[in-house]
Parts: structure tokens; sequence; C-alpha cells
């Protein structure tokens, strides 16, 4: 049950989102011409399960995550500050923000724990750093690894050959691609696109 929403102001696009039928946070969206976001879920013992659990107990402030990019979608009116605000607003768990704006080098993986940010991995053309992926300053989880398969398929595409195509490719290699993954959703910014596609990963394929 995935759908795109137009989410319209006076008959005028505010933003467009996928989303889960019913759902009314925000996951994945873009605000044309401003800013694309969407975000993923990072394993931390300081949130998630627990951190749900002591909210409804009254022992923890802070929001939801997908409570946070919708208003963020809706309001933030440049990248620099959707950034702000998912950078400092507290929140119930640990979770990436994945960032993008319409201006040469605006682009970044937002690392966050529940009250503070950890890390700001932004674009860099100049160093070389035309495509940015999470936790790059440590090793990834053994049984986990994306991060390697996805920097040797973006290496391998180079950044002369990117375009929605190219990127699906990306997102469609095992196991970037994986039994958790539900839907692949591209965005540009610039022309207010934005594509999502049902996934399934045909066996054999890694759980998560």
């Amino acid at each position: 049950m995935v759908v795109n929403v137009d989410f319209q102001r006076n008959n005028k696009s505010v933003f467009l989102a996928t989303n889960f039928t019913g759902y009314v946070g925000m996951l994945t969206g873009i605000k044309p011409e401003t800013f694309t976001l969407t975000f993923n879920e990072r394993y931390s013992l300081d949130g998630g399960y627990i951190g749900i659990l002591e909210w409804n107990l009254g022992k923890r402030d802070g929001m939801w995550m997908s409570f946070l990019t919708r208003p963020v979608l809706k309001n933030a009116t440049s990248y620099e500050d959707a950034r702000n605000q998912l950078m400092k607003t507290k929140l119930l768990a640990p979770v990436y923000f994945i960032l993008g704006g319409n201006q040469s080098g605006e682009a970044c993986v937002i690392t966050r724990a529940r009250v503070s940010c950890l890390d700001v991995l932004q674009l860099d053309i100049k160093q070389g750093r035309w495509y940015v992926l999470y936790d790059h300053w440590k090793a990834p989880f053994i049984i986990d690894d994306r991060r390697t398969p996805a920097m040797k398929c973006m290496n391998r595409t180079t950044q002369e050959n990117i375009s929605f195509k190219t990127v699906y490719d990306v997102l469609s290699t095992k196991p970037v691609l994986n039994k958790l993954t539900t839907y692949t959703t591209m965005m540009s910014v610039s022309e207010g696109k934005l594509e999502a596609y049902l996934r399934d990963c045909p066996d054999p394929c890694m759980l998560w």
C-alpha cells in the first residue's frame, strides 16, 4: 500500500512524497526546486524501542522522526533551513537523514543520535566527493555491508553518467537491494520530479 502523494495549498504543490497509505508522517519527499529528503533507521541502544517505551511512560521527550520530516517538507524554505532543523531537533530514536538541495554541493547525510548530531557528511566536488554514504568513519557491520558494493557501483558508473536509470541500477544491486526494501524513490530537485517503484528482491537475497 505505497502511494505517491501531491500535497497542495491553494491548488499549488507544496511537496511530493512517497508514503504508506494512511500513515501521517513522511518518509520520503521533495519540495520542488528547494530540497529532497528521506531517512533511514539507525541502530543504537539509546533510542529506538527503548526511546518509544520511555516516551509512552512519560520519561522522555522528543519527536518521532517522520513527524519531523513532514513539517520540514511543508515549512522549510531552503536547504539550510531544512538541514538546521534536522540537525537540532530532539528525537525519540537515532536516524540517518539524507538531504539534497538545488545548488551545487548541497547534499549531505546527517547522522543523528536522539539529542545530538553526530556527523554531517557534505558533498564536496572539489575533494572528489561527488556522492555521500552514511557511517563513513567506521567499518561496515560484517553481516550488513551495503556501503562497499554501493561505492563500487557508483565509482563504476561515474559522475558524468548519473541519471535516474543508472541510480536505479545501483539501488537494484544486491545487497543494496534486500528483503527489507519496500520501495525505491528517485528525485530531481531542479525538475520537481519524483519516481517511485515497488521492490521485490528475488532469492538469493539478504534479509536486511
